[in-house]
């Protein structure tokens, strides 16, 4: 009976964790600059057509040159793991190291820049499109991160349409993304069932919105109008800085100081929740990786220490939780992105070691486990944002859940 029992409780626990919805891995403190390389120069969300080349890129600050592995597993729509054998979506093997790896050179910083390329001469193929997580372990098989990234096939045009809000309530804070899908010499069975989409406002899957189904077909086209449920927040746009020269002040940096590494002091944002919309171009929340001096900036752009402060309006309640927000990290809140309040200044502060270059960031809260972009940024149906839609299909007695197209639109030029 003792054991009947042991084996159904590890029936029971594979099941479970076989089954679970898999999340990113935050990285320990000594892990900075994780991105994917794609096509465009900034960091964006990694969804790459089927066939392409798969670039992670991920700096170690510790100096022992360790030893990395990583692993490839593919998932279904709601981030499951997939059913497929790993032969079924990947030619050639994974947990294999990572033997591309340079030290930092001309840096006060130390570090080791690991770079992980797909193909290569072990992995040399990833056949099935859908979604994928890459874990990165350690020489003892710990996990040490994971990341996110998909694959689509070119198999639907993706039509997006950006429109103001049909609410009045929300006629000047929110954009609703409209979606039309024409499949291309595919029949689309069932779509109601077997058709699923995932909306991104500038490449942030943790606000993403996703499972909205067609709600009628004119012809093969599958359409979507909805407005609550396809609905963003407007936002504002991001604030930035540029530190490519880590020994002069530069484009929101007020001032510079050399320690053990540079620190640089931005200047004192303030809280744009009551004030009008003013348009600024910036990168949508990204950043890019550079210096000054032109050399490889993988590894001849040093950490530099960067000094954030917020200045709230009088009636912001300072009992809340307070984070810079961004890509640089993922769009993740945790200790390190926090800041506190100094009483004897009457502002917010907060230090994050980031590397040379070009950032976009935003100040958020978080209350009650419940994240508002715009209770300091302020939310305008004007700002310019970045829309993505990952089609996804699984037919009729299907294994798993392809990508079968991705669209892209800007609300530069949103419509009512």
């Amino acid at each position: 009976m003792h054991l009947k029992l042991k084996g159904l409780f590890l029936f029971f626990f594979i099941y479970y964790h076989g089954f679970c919805q898999l999340k990113e891995a935050t990285p320990p403190d000594y892990i900075k600059t994780i991105n994917f390389k794609g096509n465009t120069p900034e960091v964006q969300l990694p969804v790459l057509k089927l066939g392409d080349q798969l670039t992670l890129e991920f700096d170690a600050l510790n100096g022992n040159e360790d030893d990395f592995y990583y692993k490839i597993q593919h998932c279904n729509f709601d981030w499951t793991p997939s059913i497929l054998a790993k032969t079924e979506y990947l030619d050639g093997f994974d947990n294999q190291r990572i033997r591309n790896y340079e030290n930092s050179f001309n840096t006060l910083q130390i570090y080791s820049n690991y770079k992980l390329t797909i193909p290569n001469q072990f992995t040399t193929r990833l056949k099935k499109s859908g979604n994928y997580v890459i874990g990165i372990y350690n020489s003892y098989d710990e996990l040490v991160f994971s990341r996110k990234f998909m694959i689509y096939e070119d198999k639907a045009n993706v039509g997006l349409n950006i429109k103001r809000s049909m609410d009045i309530q929300y006629l000047e804070e929110k954009q609703r993304v409209e979606i039309i899908i024409v499949p291309k010499n595919i029949q689309l069975n069932n779509p109601i069932q077997t058709v699923k989409t995932l909306i991104v406002q500038n490449n942030n899957l943790h606000t993403a919105i996703s499972n909205l189904k067609p709600q009628y077909t004119v012809g093969n086209q599958l359409i979507f109008k909805y407005d609550s449920q396809a609905s963003f927040w407007g936002g504002n746009e991001y604030f930035y800085f540029e530190n490519k020269d880590v020994r002069a002040a530069s484009n929101g940096v007020q001032n510079i100081d050399l320690q053990d590494l540079y620190h640089g002091y931005l200047f004192t944002n303030i809280q744009r929740s009551n004030n009008p919309y003013t348009y600024n171009p910036d990168i949508n929340g990204t950043y890019l990786i550079t210096n000054v001096d032109g050399g490889d900036p993988s590894i001849e752009s040093d950490y530099v220490w960067i000094h954030f402060s917020l200045k709230t309006n009088p009636e912001f309640d300072t009992s809340k939780s307070v984070f810079i927000y961004g890509n640089f990290n993922n769009y993740a809140l945790n200790e390190s992105n926090k800041m506190s309040f100094d009483s004897n200044r009457g502002i917010y502060t907060g230090a994050i070691l980031l590397k040379q270059g070009f950032y976009n960031y935003k100040y958020v809260t978080l209350e009650n486990d419940v994240l508002n972009e715009g209770s300091i940024s302020g939310n305008f149906y004007q700002t310019e944002n970045n829309y993505k839609v990952l089609v996804y299909y699984r037919d009729l007695g299907g294994r798993y859940d392809k990508i079968i197209g991705l669209g892209e639109a800007s609300s530069i030029n949103i419509s009512n």
